[in-house]
């Protein structure tokens, strides 16, 4: 194995995202990825993934046996996490120095941790503009996990929040997709005299809620100001939209979910209320649209529909943006494989396994350019991966954008929200607070 190591001064503070700690002991040099080095096909190499549910762990299993067919010299070694656990474990395995030879990162403050730390390798010459590898990814994708002029991360698929409903509700109550805010509300109203659920919504994990604030916030503050105050040297959280989206959500918890009851429902509990068609309509990424409704549920993909969360009467911020990030992995800059790594990756985000990764039963629109084809994947997701190529923003999940800190305020204000004990003036002055102290 061949690398090239480039000096830079780095903080390895320790720092925190989720939990996620840094340890002050890696080496300030940092490992860029030589684009020459020779691939050697023979050892283990570890992969840490969020495809941990039923329904995606075949994905990296099937892709794993593929390539030790091709390389029997090659044993591929998966840890499978799921959306909730992949944290924990992140955190466990920094702690004791074992981060595998690839693991999953979202963008943003999330993966700034690992680039501040030391414990990525540098990939620009890998996978940046112009290279072989990077011509067959989304510019955009690949860009999201940029920090400091240089590129850290491998973009899998691209995702957004959408609002899922039920069409044959909708019809039976004489309902059609709400043209803003407001008219969602109204048919909030409507289907709660029906006698159902209008909106499944468990936040016990506590991030579900952020979603719906972080496409209010779009909506509502400008995507400078947002940007501005991501930075806790620049933030000053004073934007009058921020109360404006807060207000839009607390008016949102209380006519369509079961208001402060949501604190206590698991988020796999609301996904199954949807799929069972106890609820009308349930907010998820377009990674879920494949599972939400198949042929076994109650809900069937006939009956499946979604819509943009609407834009709220005299919103001030950007009205088509979409939140939402590509999901990705990095390579521990502790790897005695990073070659062999970067090898398997390349091997991953091909066009040929792109397609399978985008078509049901995963649904996960690849972010490989050739990797999604209308023809083998559902009609729901296609369109949805429409909305996100023409969006004008695309903007990042807030507990992930935010330093950490300044996420877990979010996080734990807005579930104080939901359960009614803060107002959202309360809100955006505790975390105005939180991100005065972190400068």
């Amino acid at each position: 194995m061949k690398c090239s190591l480039q000096v830079v001064a780095v903080s390895v503070a320790a720092v925190s995202s989720m939990g996620l700690s840094i340890s002050s002991s890696i080496s300030a040099e940092a490992v860029a990825a030589d684009p020459d080095a020779k691939v050697e096909y023979s050892g283990t190499l570890s992969v840490l993934t969020k495809f941990g549910s039923q329904q995606l762990s075949p994905y990296f299993v099937d892709v794993a046996k593929q390539y030790e067919k091709l390389h029997p010299g090659v044993k591929v070694e998966l840890i499978q996490e799921s959306d909730d656990s992949v944290k924990g474990k992140t955190k466990t395995l920094v702690a004791s120095d074992s981060l595998p030879d690839i693991y999953f990162s979202w963008t943003g403050s999330w993966g700034a941790n690992f680039v501040r730390g030391n414990r990525a390798v540098d990939l620009t010459k890998i996978i940046g503009p112009g290279t072989d590898w990077g011509k067959t990814l989304s510019p955009a994708a690949v860009k999201a996990f940029e920090y400091n002029g240089k590129l850290y991360g491998i973009p899998l698929y691209q995702d957004a929040k959408f609002m899922g409903y039920n069409k044959q509700v909708f019809g039976k109550l004489g309902l059609k997709t709400p043209a803003n805010f407001e008219e969602l509300l109204v048919s909030c109203d409507a289907i709660r005299i029906s006698g159902m659920t209008p909106i499944s919504l468990g936040n016990k994990e506590a991030w579900p809620v952020i979603h719906y604030i972080g496409q209010l916030l779009a909506y509502n503050v400008p995507q400078a100001t947002l940007e501005r105050d991501f930075d806790p040297a620049t933030a000053q959280y004073t934007d009058p939209g921020y109360v404006d989206a807060l207000k839009q959500l607390s008016e949102l918890l209380e006519r369509c979910t079961d208001g402060a009851a949501v604190n206590g429902t698991s988020y796999s509990s609301a996904v199954q209320a949807f799929s069972n068609t106890q609820s009308a309509m349930y907010y998820q990424e377009i990674l879920e649209f494949d599972s939400s409704a198949t042929p076994d549920t109650a809900l069937k993909p006939a009956d499946f529909g979604f819509f943009k969360l609407p834009v709220p009467d005299g919103a001030k911020g950007d009205l088509k943006a979409i939140e939402g990030a590509p999901e990705g992995y990095m390579i521990s800059s502790a790897s005695t494989n990073i070659p062999l790594a970067i090898d398997f990756m390349k091997f991953v985000t091909s066009p040929e396994n792109g397609q399978v990764l985008s078509a049901p039963p995963y649904g996960q629109p690849s972010a490989t350019i050739g990797g999604a084809s209308a023809s083998t994947m559902s009609k729901a997701v296609v369109e949805g991966i429409k909305h996100i190529n023409s969006a004008s923003y695309l903007m990042p999940w807030l507990d992930t954008a935010n330093p950490p800190r300044v996420a877990a305020a979010w996080l734990s204000s807005l579930q104080a929200l939901t359960g009614g004990s803060m107002s959202p003036e309360q809100v955006i002055e505790e975390v105005r607070r939180t991100a005065s102290a972190a400068k």
